[in-house]
């Protein structure tokens, strides 16, 4: 009985010690070294890739954000502020308070087939909005030039690029909403394209957080050639 107790009383003190040392290893030691590894060569990423305006963080070039207008009176969906670069539909999010810019609680995709009427309802919807808040005069917008980018969410909804040609579509709207001058917004949008990864990897895309950021310093002067 004695030999018994002793030899459980070892294993469980062996036990013990694994567990200490294990979680010295996995939970202290090899934390702090990929972070400050992680810290010394790439800070900005390890940070959240923050994106800065005017001192102030406003974003992570991982994470899009909607621009729009304050809700009126009675409605339940605000109306996107057309002065700005829109991003893509965030149909997958759910709902939050905690950042009202953004619904960052809950993403994913739509879950919907190919052929599901409500996927189908939110597209036709979504391109009848796009040709609406694009077309200004002396340049109508038809369903062909809508993207797919621009009526479709992506994976997880929280996709902050959308295609050079989407960008390019809402130059004439932008332009004119900021009285500015249509090749000098179109210029912008070619500065902020960003090509292929490697040069092969994944589609030109454009950040719409950045190029909203440099289309403010445009309106405000502050802007450079």
């Amino acid at each position: 009985m004695n030999n018994s107790v002793g030899n459980s009383a070892r294993l469980l003190w062996a036990g013990l010690r694994a567990l200490l040392v294990l979680t010295l290893v996995c939970g202290v030691i090899y934390p702090l070294a990929v972070t400050g590894v992680a810290q010394g060569l790439m800070p900005g990423r390890a940070n959240g890739s923050e994106v800065t305006a005017n001192g102030k963080v406003v974003g992570s070039e991982l994470i899009g954000q909607r621009y729009d207008l304050p809700l009126g009176k009675g409605q339940e969906t605000a109306a996107p502020d057309l002065k700005w670069f829109q991003p893509r539909p965030s149909n997958g999010l759910g709902t939050n308070s905690v950042n009202t810019q953004y619904s960052l609680i809950l993403s994913g995709a739509t879950n919907r087939s190919g052929d599901n009427k409500e996927l189908i309802d939110w597209v036709t919807a979504a391109k009848a909005a796009v040709v609406k808040n694009n077309s200004v005069p002396g340049h109508p917008v038809s369903p062909s030039q809508v993207p797919a980018d621009a009526v479709t969410s992506s994976a997880s909804g929280l996709d902050p690029d959308i295609s050079p040609a989407y960008a390019d579509l809402q130059v004439n709207r932008v332009a004119a909403r900021n009285h500015l001058d249509t090749a000098r917004v179109r210029e912008l949008v070619d500065e902020h394209t960003d090509g292929r990864i490697l040069g092969f990897v994944g589609e030109p895309r454009v950040n719409v957080l950045q190029l909203n950021i440099a289309l403010r310093e445009l309106v405000h002067g502050t802007g450079t050639r």
